[in-house]
């Protein structure tokens, strides 16, 4: 797509700032280097739908970027949470005599538990046309990291240990930076008793949240030792939630980088945790220049939750019947998840899914058929507008041929459908249901089954026996 480079200019590319709370021109901090962070999911289980709204959102975003400014210069860090006290709890209860008797790490123990689910995830993302990111890193990698920035917090006044029920911790005293609470736009003294804030008397403030956390002889852990006050003192245990991606995106991006993207629900506490780690450890005014949040996700207009029975998972949208009797299309998920504008909340559900299968399917019969029409660039102008997927898409069907291909390619979207796992037997029992209601002429039922696969790419094609003159159909995908 290297057309349309020259006439599309970078300066024009606008994103919304959870931050400030308005779309603001994006101004890199290098041209050379973007540098982009997401927070990945936790890979304790099979990842869900509400995990691959962001990871779409920002594959697209990627995209865009990489378009922009150029392949090599984007950098996308995406990382892996394998510190969590259910993968540690499970990593011990199957490796313990093994990690007791010094034949495994608690890192490899970890990895051990969790790399069928990382490489479920990474799966699952790729079935939905999601590029890899630059970097993935897991946590369990980056420990000691997480131990020198805790260190430094210390250092610079804005942590100390303090005993909970669990034993020693190390918290972040949220009172030492004036600018907390401005990402979430919350104020300190909401923060006190019965303001969605646990209480706990060992901490100095209701909201100090925990940056390193004693683990007793039953629970995994990493040796650390810190300086408190000229003192050495060492707690065996585990880090918080918040500090590794503090530690990560150090890592592989720098002390403050371009974008920080996630979930609208990861503004508070995660995102505000993450900022008050990294200023106050580097001494550095801003994390990230932008920060862009998704919105959230229901379910048939209804919170996602086991309890509803309502909870999906993408390995299940994928390869079972569980949502509308069939399994569906990774493009045809990713294209719902882009129909709806990223910051707007979306209403995932069957007839979203169908729909989404029909714009697809008929933007895959014009990219084959037809000469090429229109200009590629027309789709990528509306994404300058924070991402405005919905009147990008709006424009691909004034497109056609090897120019709607192209846009297609773009957006993450396979240009004609995929024949591989196609259930022929399926598909010759549906039309000898068709031929049915046709002998019966009964064509509003006979309607219904072409269009219905039809939907699902495939194209019925009528004709005769040229020896008994019945009426024969034939299909193809389109």
């Amino acid at each position: 797509m290297t057309e349309m480079t020259d006439r599309i200019d970078p300066a024009d590319l606008v994103l919304y700032d959870t931050m400030t709370r308005e779309k603001r021109p994006f101004q890199p901090i290098d041209p050379e280097r973007l540098r982009m962070y997401v927070c990945g999911p936790t890979v304790y289980d099979f990842a869900h739908i509400g995990n691959a709204r962001p990871v779409i959102v920002f594959d697209l975003l990627f995209r865009l970027l990489r378009h922009l400014f150029g392949e090599e210069r984007v950098r996308y860090v995406r990382n892996l949470t394998d510190v969590d006290d259910k993968i540690n709890k499970r990593a011990l209860e199957t490796y313990g005599d093994k990690i007791t008797k010094g034949e495994m790490s608690l890192n490899e123990a970890i990895r051990e538990v969790t790399e069928s689910t990382a490489h479920q995830f990474q799966t699952d993302m790729h079935a939905l046309g999601c590029l890899d990111p630059s970097n993935e890193p897991r946590a369990t990698e980056h420990i000691s990291q997480m131990i020198e920035i805790i260190q430094l917090l210390i250092d610079r006044g804005h942590a100390y240990v303090a005993t909970g029920a669990e034993g020693d911790e190390v918290l972040f005293r949220v009172e030492s930076m004036s600018e907390y609470g401005s990402l979430s736009n919350r104020k300190l003294e909401e923060q006190q008793a019965g303001a969605r804030v646990d209480v706990e008397d060992h901490k100095d403030h209701p909201g100090d949240f925990v940056l390193w956390k004693a683990s007793d002889h039953t629970a995994p852990g990493w040796d650390a030792s810190y300086v408190v006050d000229g003192e050495e003192k060492a707690i065996f245990g585990r880090p918080g939630w918040h500090i590794e991606c503090s530690a990560m995106s150090r890592e592989f991006l720098g002390e403050t980088f371009d974008i920080h993207g996630g979930g609208i629900d990861l503004v508070f506490p995660h995102h505000e945790n993450e900022i008050a780690q990294t200023c106050c450890a580097f001494g550095v005014k801003r994390m990230a220049n932008t920060w862009m949040h998704n919105g959230f996700l229901q379910v048939e207009g209804e919170k996602m939750s086991k309890s509803l029975g309502n909870f999906i998972t993408v390995d299940e949208l994928l390869r079972t019947e569980k949502v509308g009797g069939r399994s569906w299309p990774g493009e045809v998920i990713r294209l719902a998840m882009l129909m709806t504008q990223y910051r707007e909340p979306i209403d995932f559900s069957v007839r979203r899914l169908e729909e989404a299968e029909a714009v697809l399917r008929r933007l895959q019969r014009r990219a084959t058929e037809g000469e090429d029409k229109g200009d590629v660039q027309n789709v990528v102008r509306p994404l300058l507008d924070d991402l405005n997927t919905p009147e990008a898409i709006r424009v691909l069907s004034d497109l056609s041929g090897a120019t709607l291909a192209e846009a297609l390619t773009f957006f993450g979207l396979p240009d004609k459908a995929d024949v591989s796992g196609v259930d022929e037997a399926a598909i010759a029992v549906r039309i000898s249901e068709r031929l049915s209601f046709i002998a019966e002429k009964n064509w509003a039922e006979a309607d219904k089954i072409r269009d219905a696969l039809l939907t699902e790419g495939i194209r019925l094609k009528d004709g005769k026996d040229p020896e008994t003159g019945e009426r024969v159909t034939q299909w193809e995908m389109v």
